[in-house]
């Protein structure tokens, strides 16, 4: 049991307004980069695409956003963090309308690149922003809500996104998600108070001096390591598992839908509880629960061959549900590594290793998976192989986490 065990306070009105729109915010972004694996069998035939060209426009999109990521951590916490949103999250829109446009592979190449660059700084501005907003007793609830931005892609998002790419071709979903980015802009530039209490902390002369600390600090290191290594498998499985799923697994390319629906809901209902158990029994034992599910899912995943609707819905819902219950635990634990004041640098830097992982992750599986004659996805169980190594390794480190916050506190 450790020490991050207590009793829970309710939200305010305004911090549950907070999460909600931090939440759609995170639903947005997260959109944005999934359509791309289930509207890769869509893409790839459309714009003459190899499989190694489709997992660089993936990973182009991770490599601009971690780049990105590390070019603004410096700057990340001179600015009132509403505000920084405000510019990153129009960028984003604009790019989303822009690879709703594209008609070629150069050209959605660019696109992706250019929405990368928005989008990767977003989610460690959400990040900062929970941080500073919500103490670390309630963190594990907060990363909950958000992370069921993740799920409800799966039920509202790649459904509807599926659908419309279905009957009007895949454009229509980043048009869509263009459109209503707007209008999430305006909610966040009307609505959403300043978030400026860590401007009072004295700041350092120097944005690259800021940037250098943060990268420096030795109890940082762990962190970011985790990140980058908790980050490479799912970037491995992700690109290929809708092919994977419609041609290893024999599934219909018109039921994934109801798969990414159903997978979803399960989600949806899990990640608040997993955040709920994060903030009761402890981050520490239920990252290890998640680890070792997650293990155990993703190995009889990419074994998997010619099974029923059914199945393919259970297995896919038990194996999010063991990735969530990693994800939440360990952003609500990484919350409290950096100082308030280096805290949109550290989670901008935290950003940029999990694109730059993702990117380099893609391409390399990219390079592992080949694609059959019957379109058959190979090789999919190497791919398993290696999420379960990083995994494995990511729990030492996360564990070197809680101890350095334990000795922190002492």
């Amino acid at each position: 049991m450790t020490s991050d065990v207590t009793a829970l306070t309710p939200f305010s009105r305004y911090q549950k307004f907070v999460v909600g729109l931090l939440a759609t915010l995170q639903f947005a972004v997260i959109i944005d980069f999934m359509l791309m694996a289930p509207l890769g069998a869509m893409i790839m035939p459309a714009l003459s695409m190899s499989a190694s060209q489709f997992s660089l426009v993936v990973s182009s999109y991770a490599f601009a956003a971690g780049l990105s990521g590390l070019i603004t951590a410096g700057f990340a916490d001179r600015f009132d963090r509403k505000k920084l949103l405000l510019f990153f999250y129009g960028g984003f829109v604009l790019g989303t309308l822009w690879c709703g446009l594209a008609a070629s592979f150069e050209t959605l190449l660019l696109a992706r690149v250019v929405t990368g660059i928005f989008a990767g700084v977003i989610g460690s501005i959400v990040l900062a922003i929970a941080a500073d907003l919500f103490a670390p007793q309630s963190r594990g609830r907060v990363m909950g809500v958000l992370q069921t931005a993740f799920a409800a892609s799966q039920v509202l998002g790649l459904p509807v996104g599926l659908y419309l790419a279905n009957h009007w071709g895949w454009h229509a979903p980043f048009l869509l998600l263009a459109a209503m980015g707007a209008a999430g802009g305006l909610v966040i530039g009307l609505v959403m108070r300043p978030v400026a209490d860590h401007l009072k902390a004295p700041q350092e002369h120097s944005a690259f001096r800021h940037l250098f600390n943060t990268l420096t600090a030795p109890q940082h290191w762990a962190a970011f390591a985790a990140t980058g290594l908790l980050t490479t498998g799912g970037y491995m499985l992700m690109p290929f598992s809708s092919a994977f799923t419609v041609n290893n697994l024999g599934i219909d390319i018109t039921s994934l839908p109801t798969v990414y629906l159903l997978t979803g809901l399960c989600t949806i209902v899990a990640g608040p509880l997993i955040g709920r158990a994060s903030d009761t029994v402890g981050k520490l034992p239920v990252f290890y629960l998640g680890s070792a599910l997650t293990i155990v899912m993703v190995t009889l995943y990419t074994h998997l061959s010619n099974v029923p609707l059914p199945w393919v819905i259970l297995i896919n819902a038990v194996l999010f549900v063991g990735i969530f219950s990693r994800l939440i635990p360990f952003q609500a634990m990484v919350a409290g590594v950096p100082a308030p004041s280096h805290r949109g640098a550290f989670n901008a830097v935290s950003s940029a290793i999990q694109q730059l992982s993702g990117g380099f992750a893609s391409l390399l599986a990219g390079h592992i998976v080949m694609i059959g004659a019957d379109g058959k996805v190979l090789h999919f169980d190497v791919v398993g192989y290696c999420l379960v190594a990083t995994t494995v390794v990511a729990v030492y480190l996360v564990r070197r986490v809680q101890r350095g916050l334990l000795v922190a506190k002492a």
